[in-house]
């Protein structure tokens, strides 16, 4: 009897032990000395032990002997106490005491989602775009550029996770924008992670003197605003919702950008030196090129999150890819990332319009080192957006193609950590401080190696600037699945170094999350040189990534505790 007891316990809904509990409360209530001295007939209803049916109010003692049942039944009809009943009693005061808990923890255990998309196209023009070394002005949008947000609460833990359309965002604008959000909404800025996609036709959010790219101070507050709005609409949306993830392999897409060349494929770099081993973006003249100098990550990873009728919310992707291109000059536009999250509510079949519209978000992998053109099978140039449309058209099929298999969870454990990480910055040597002063001086760029006075500005403010810079790191735990966010444009070999030592089944990177320190490459990368490693294009210390790495595996190995 006491092991069907358990299982009982252990198998039937809340709502189950509620009437299995008030049938024993009064069962009690008549089997009790004074209400057998006030005579059967007063009992509000006839004991029945619920291990004697399989749910209260189907039909009794459906696989109890007959003879057993006759027993049952008179003992139950007399004024005698039921045998059956005695030991029921401490398990009734056990049920009654643990109910509100019970309840009140499965109330705790809800999960919610809400998310949210703002655009935040410029209202004015012109601006300057971001992304090149030479000041582009941009006069009309191609199309919209968002701030996309996705609210998680599972009871315990509430956090945001915001992508938005831009190339890259320094800390200052982040941190302010954080601070508005956790004014208006019920989130601590230590639980909001924001990232840019890395589109390279947005408008700046800093000035970049040494290019001639000024910020407009306008589209600097609409930026800022528009990201804390973001949170708020997306905790405003939040409802019950069940949650899962996957990923898919799609590797067409994604390419080393990095190459071993010939000697005579070598270039000068900005500090006059020839010495770079790889080279970015090589000429794809036959005979020039070697091997790629690292690994490409092909897959793409996906969080999807549905209301409890199975309406699409959000689905949040990341992939490892630079950005796309093949936009005309003179407008701003989100690339495929805003192009993905346009066809897959398609694919989705999510409403796009409403009070509670569908968000799809692709957010940046590890992608510093990796880009769209394919150095061996070289294409003609595709029209403006046709690759776009082709690599989100790709993208959305992958997830797709996963999404009927995984699993949905109505609740999952739902962390996050934030740690601040202090790192050295680079300094340029005394013959690099030198070269720099000399070309800053020169009246123009004639006879300069390619881009030196941006270079030469970067060394100089690296050389007067301070020694060391406070970076922001996050680790989201959600189920399973691991989150880890990552402050630069990061090498891809980091990505897959943090998935293979991830406590969780799977894990991903977003970079450029929560501020921009330049490129992210590892130790071996540097000792290959190339632009991504020069001194202006990456800031931090040449150890860098792997006390990154190693700090966000310790968050990840707390939150899967």
């Amino acid at each position: 009897m006491r092991g069907v007891r358990r299982t009982m316990l252990g198998e039937l809904g809340i709502q189950d032990l509620m009437q299995q509990a008030a049938i024993y409360a009064q069962t009690a209530l008549c089997k009790s000395k004074w209400a057998r001295l006030a005579g059967p007939k007063r009992c509000a209803i006839r004991p029945i032990p619920p291990f004697f049916a399989r749910r209260a109010g189907e039909k009794r003692f459906p696989h109890i002997g007959l003879r057993k049942r006759r027993r049952w039944l008179s003992s139950s009809q007399s004024s005698n106490p039921n045998p059956h009943m005695k030991p029921i009693r401490p398990l009734l005061c056990l049920l009654l005491l643990s109910l509100p808990a019970l309840t009140s923890q499965a109330a705790e255990k809800a999960f919610r989602a809400g998310a949210s998309a703002v655009d935040i196209t410029p209202a004015k023009w012109p601006v300057s775009l971001v992304g090149s070394f030479s000041d582009r002005q941009a006069t009309k949008a191609w199309d919209p550029l968002h701030a996309r947000a996705l609210v998680l609460d599972n009871g315990e833990t509430r956090l945001a996770i915001v992508v938005v359309d831009n190339c890259l965002i320094k800390r200052p604008l982040l941190d302010e924008a954080k601070r508005r959000a956790a004014q208006r909404a019920s989130i601590p800025a230590d639980r909001i992670l924001v990232s840019a996609t890395h589109t390279h036709s947005a408008p700046a959010s800093k000035t970049w003197s040494a290019i001639g790219t000024k910020a407009s101070p306008e589209y600097l507050e609409q930026l800022t605003e528009g990201i804390a709005d973001s949170v708020k609409r997306a905790e405003a949306n939040l409802e019950p919702a069940r949650i899962g993830f996957g990923a898919a392999y799609l590797p067409q897409h994604v390419f080393n950008r990095r190459w071993h060349v010939a000697p005579k494929a070598k270039r000068m770099n900005p500090f006059g030196r020839t010495d770079d081993i790889v080279v970015m973006n090589p000429s794809r003249s036959k005979g020039l090129l070697r091997i790629p100098a690292g690994p490409t990550d092909p897959d793409l990873s996906f969080v999807s999150v549905q209301a409890k009728d199975g309406r699409p919310i959000a689905l949040l992707a990341n992939y490892s890819l630079h950005y796309v291109g093949g936009v005309p000059a003179g407008g701003v536009s989100a690339d495929y990332f805003g192009e993905f999250a346009r066809q897959i509510a398609r694919r989705l079949n999510a409403p796009i319009d409403g009070r509670k519209p569908f968000v799809g978000i692709m957010s940046n992998g590890t992608s510093g080192d990796i880009n769209n053109i394919n150095f061996f099978d070289p294409k003609p140039r595709k029209d403006p957006f046709v690759q776009i449309k082709n690599v989100a058209s790709d993208c959305a099929d992958a997830v797709i193609r996963q999404h009927e298999f995984i699993e949905f969870k109505d609740w999952v454990p739902l962390k996050m950590q934030q740690r601040e990480l202090t790192l050295k910055l680079r300094k340029p040597t005394p013959d690099v401080l030198a070269n720099a002063r000399k070309f800053q001086a020169a009246p123009s760029d004639k006879g300069l190696p390619p881009r030196a006075k941006a270079y030469a500005d970067w060394a100089i403010r690296l050389h007067e600037g301070p020694a060391t810079e406070d970076i922001i790191l996050q680790a989201i735990r959600i189920g399973d699945l691991g989150i880890t966010s990552i402050p630069c444009e990061t090498f891809v070999e980091i990505g897959l170094d943090i998935k293979a030592r991830s406590p969780l089944h799977h894990t991903f990177t977003i970079e450029l999350a929560n501020g921009h320190y330049g490129y992210l490459p590892t130790p071996r990368q540097h000792r290959l040189g190339g632009y991504e490693t020069w001194l202006g294009s990456c800031t931090l210390e040449i150890n860098a990534s792997e006390k990154i790495a190693d700090t966000l595996l310790a968050m990840l190995a707390d939150l899967a505790k």
